[in-house]
């Protein structure tokens, strides 16, 4: 079962994020100890809804942040309310790559040795500088687990990042918002779209040994990773809190450094996928979401979407396309 996760993880690269909320507070980012928690009490609403009106139709919108807190009791009345009277609801866009049942199992072989590194530990395939600084990130989230120094640099940074949210109070499981979400659509019977990308991998062989051989790629994800561990924990934490507050202000003040895009390109990269079309997902992404909104829009007197939050903060994000084709915009 955790090779096929690992398959989920290497053949799926999503832009669907979703949140888990609560409100963290933590000692210093190298602290051998869980951080201290404190819990936000009661229901939190979490950030107002967007709207992106034309002609009296609306498509309210909410936006939402990946990793927030484990332990909160995330209730908004206003998405409640909202989609009970929607005639649609559109998912965040997606890019999935798949391949068939039976290459799965012809490629099981692969996929035992696709974790770890072919060419020894990660101290042997990692520059000094950067496994020192992987070392120091190792010891404060992951102990002394001897098991993680096998995998190759992608493995091994998905790991420690898991980890290093996990003991700072943050989860990238976004369970407690989408799972009401989608509890009112099943429900209510709403309509629902899910605007994305799906290709069939041809050629799986050729695209497990090309990136088996990605170091280069690799060693961008192993160090952006590394990299925002060290720099956005605290952000990370008050994005979060803002979030769970419904804090718009705060949430436009933060940054958001996007090392998820440097790892997922290490697999979109790969010259087979670019010879699939799968050259600029992200553009394509937008693309078929816009047109998904629109076509709510035009079709329902309201509709609902989810949308990562800081392509609604953005001056050139999905939202300023939608002002620039003529719909009105009311922000939170």
């Amino acid at each position: 079962m955790k090779r096929f996760m690992l398959l989920t993880l290497l053949l799926t690269v999503s832009s669907a994020v979703r949140a888990d909320l609560t409100e963290v507070r933590s000692g210093t980012a190298g602290s051998h100890d869980t951080v201290e928690e404190f819990l936000v009490e009661g229901e939190q609403p979490g950030p107002r809804l967007w709207k992106v009106s034309r002609d009296n139709h609306s498509l309210w919108i909410l936006g939402v942040l990946s990793p927030l807190p484990k332990q909160m009791q995330w209730r908004s009345h206003q998405v409640e309310e909202t989609l009970k009277q929607s005639q649609e609801f559109i998912t965040p866009p997606y890019t999935a790559l798949k391949m068939s049942f039976l290459n799965q199992l012809l490629l099981i072989p692969s996929l035992l040795t696709l974790e770890n590194n072919s060419d020894g530990k990660l101290v042997d395939v990692v520059p000094p500088e950067l496994y020192a600084r992987w070392s120091v990130l190792k010891e404060n989230y992951i102990g002394r687990d001897k098991g993680v120094e096998k995998k190759r640099p992608f493995f091994a940074a998905h790991a420690l990042y898991e980890k290093a949210i996990d003991k700072s109070g943050l989860t990238s499981d976004g369970a407690m918002v989408w799972s009401v979400v989608e509890g009112i659509v099943k429900k209510n019977k709403i309509k629902k779209t899910s605007p994305g990308i799906n290709s069939q991998i041809k050629q799986p062989r050729k695209a497990f040994g090309e990136f088996k051989q990605a170091s280069i790629a690799d060693l961008e994800c192993f160090a952006k990773t590394l990299e925002r561990l060290e720099s956005d924990l605290d952000a990370m934490r008050a994005r979060s809190r803002a979030w769970a507050l419904g804090d718009i202000e705060a949430l436009r003040r933060l940054p958001y450094p996007d090392h998820d895009k440097i790892c997922s390109d290490t697999i979109l990269n790969l010259s087979l996928f670019k010879e699939q079309g799968l050259g600029d997902v992200r553009a394509r992404e937008k693309q078929l979401w816009l047109e998904a909104a629109e076509s709510a829009i035009a079709n329902n007197q309201s509709s609902f979407a989810i949308l990562d939050m800081a392509e609604l903060l953005k001056p050139d994000g999905y939202l300023a396309a939608l002002q620039e084709k003529g719909y009105s915009l009311e922000a939170p």
